[in-house]
């Protein structure tokens, strides 16, 4: 959430942006129930003030008929007092929580993704000789690499069994990924290409918890409960929808030193959506599944170092897909389009030649400190000062998303998928699945 002292003295600047976001807040209400809970937070420390002097004066000795009484008549008013603070503190809390991260100078202004920029296009698009097929058409015709028959009679619609070399394909992307961003020679190589000012530290891989409870998932901003999210019926746990969602929140109500940071995850998780409100071709292959396994890239920075770091990791989701030889656009986010925690987002759009256009496979979201302050996320100063983190997310892969644009844009006319070159070593040099 915000800082509400930035919103007491940018009022206007905050309904603005907020507005640009597509997000109508009442920034009145929140500033008069924010005077209100201030006031009434004085009263409340007057009194307990008046209890602990009085309860000071009278120790050691037997309190008087006055005492007594005076005691009394404090502690009620304490008692009412806290009573209306927690109701005052609930609505200050709900309407805080509705403004949305105020986006940087430099993001485009527009009302709907259509208004995204393309920054630029990258790659040849495939010459086939003949006409692709879908990702669905050729799992479902290769001995059933790609099985929602089966999957449907135990589990309903938008579930798959995945089998034989697509099961190996993902576990290679997997292992290359990993590999690659663990490695800090090759954070290195892409740090000097790109010409950013950040250290070469390699990501740590991590396998974290597909489940999270209410209050760490609400306190990260990402909980989206009527259009996204599973919850466990029985128990305060929501299934993860993302990777990065138990990600940044591992090191909630933590203080970290400055000189550990930045703290850069690899992050590989299943998860759950309930992709409610999304039909058409979408229903086929794996593209838009309830259930998915996806690796994600978390970094917790300094907030001078905030920005590089999402320049970091937009210049890494570039390097792989340029890895795998797939023709992208990468895509600057408008307002309407990064999100309500996001300050600045980016896309990249890979090319699919079924569909004959370009479909988002990765995102980068730059939050700034707007996660860590509900997550009281702390760091440490050298000048022993405390200071809020910088959070940022972005895709590595979502598995069947890039599965899929590999298999359209590797397609033969024999039905077969040519291996990406830098795949083979985790294929033993086979050529095709």
């Amino acid at each position: 959430m915000l800082d509400i002292q930035y919103i007491r003295e940018n009022k206007t600047l905050v309904e603005e942006k907020s507005a640009q976001k597509g997000y109508l807040v009442n920034i009145n209400k929140l500033l008069d129930v924010d005077q209100k809970r201030r006031g009434l937070q004085g009263k409340i420390d007057e009194l307990r003030q008046q209890r602990n002097l009085l309860a000071g004066f009278i120790k050691g000795k037997k309190p008087s008929v006055e005492d007594l009484s005076k005691g009394k008549q404090v502690r009620q008013q304490l008692v009412s007092l806290e009573v209306e603070l927690k109701h005052i503190d609930e609505e200050y809390l709900g309407l805080l929580k509705a403004v949305p991260n105020i986006p940087l100078d430099n993001v485009p202004i527009g009302s709907s993704e259509e208004e995204n920029k393309v920054i630029k296009t990258v790659g040849s698009l495939p010459d086939f000789g003949f006409s692709p097929l879908a990702h669905y058409q050729l799992g479902e015709s290769s001995d059933y690499y790609i099985d929602k028959i089966r999957a449907a009679k135990i589990a309903g619609s938008r579930f798959a069994y995945l089998k034989g070399d697509l099961v190996r394909l993902q576990f290679a992307i997997v292992d290359w990924v990993i590999s690659s961003l663990s490695n800090e020679e090759v954070i290195k190589k892409i740090i000097t290409e790109n010409k950013l000012d950040l250290a070469s530290k390699p990501f740590v891989p991590i396998i974290p918890p597909a489940m999270l409870r209410t209050a760490p998932y609400v306190a990260s901003s990402r909980l989206n409960a009527e259009e996204m999210t599973y919850k466990i019926e029985q128990d305060d746990l929501w299934l993860n929808a993302s990777a990065e969602h138990t990600l940044c929140t591992m090191y909630m109500n933590e203080v970290l030193n400055e000189e550990d940071l930045p703290l850069r995850m690899i992050g590989y998780s299943t998860s759950f959506r309930r992709e409610a409100g999304t039909y058409g071709k979408d229903m086929e292959g794996i593209l838009r599944l309830h259930q998915f396994d996806k690796l994600e890239m978390e970094v917790l920075s300094t907030p001078e170092t905030g920005l590089e770091e999402h320049k970091l990791l937009v210049a890494i989701q570039e390097y792989l897909v340029n890895q795998l030889e797939l023709p992208y656009q990468l895509l600057e986010k408008c307002t309407a389009d990064i999100g309500k925690p996001n300050a600045k987002g980016m896309d990249i759009n890979i090319w699919f030649p079924a569909q004959n256009t370009y479909r988002e496979t990765h995102t980068a979201d730059y939050m700034t400190d707007y996660q860590s302050r509900d997550l009281k996320i702390r760091l440490r100063r050298k000048v022993n000062k405390l200071d809020l983190v910088h959070t940022n997310d972005a895709t590595a892969f979502a598995l069947g998303r890039v599965m899929a644009a590999i298999m359209e844009n590797n397609q033969t006319k024999n039905r077969k998928i040519n291996i990406p070159e830098v795949l083979k070593p985790y294929f033993g040099q086979q050529e095709q699945i």
